[in-house]
């Protein structure tokens, strides 16, 4: 149940959070949420990417699933802001402490503001990055929210 190794599991070991960890052989070239839906047999639906977003000033989490696209207005309506871009990746790798492909919405380096999109819900276990790339991490939306201490809306678009 339990893995090690990454500051996102070693969060929800401590937390003693239900969780199951995967492991792939990361390739080159393709999206890496795509790339982990298909190696692990997954609905890409349950499959959900963190992107690191800057809303009014302020780096704020987007937790979509790999199929769709973060909606940038509805994650700033999500936590009170006017305008959103994405991030950096430079920025988003040095406040998450993770590398762009193997950011966790779990175990940042600084705790950001983090949105969870509403279609998790649809789910009993959903997949996100377990902080490297070729490593996921299976949990209940309701435990994932917890975890990233996220407000859950509607921020993904198709």
């Amino acid at each position: 149940m339990a893995g090690k190794g990454t500051p996102a599991t070693a969060l929800l070991t401590k937390q003693k959070i239900a969780h199951i960890v995967h492991t792939y052989v990361h390739g080159d070239g393709q999206a890496y949420g795509t790339e982990a839906a298909e190696a692990m047999g997954v609905d890409p639906d349950r499959v959900f990417k963190t992107l690191v977003a800057d809303v009014d000033g302020v780096l704020t989490v987007g937790i979509v699933p790999v199929a769709g696209t973060l909606d940038l207005k509805a994650l700033a309506a999500a936590v009170g802001g006017k305008r959103a871009r994405m991030a950096e990746v430079t920025d988003a790798e040095r406040a998450t402490g993770y590398v762009a492909g193997g950011i966790s919405p779990l175990g940042q380096r600084k705790r950001l503001r983090t949105v969870l999109d509403a279609s998790a819900g649809n789910f009993d276990t959903v997949f996100c990055s377990g902080g490297r790339r070729g490593l996921e991490v299976e949990l209940a939306p309701s435990d994932l929210a917890a975890a990233a201490n996220a407000t859950v809306a509607p921020i993904s678009a198709r």
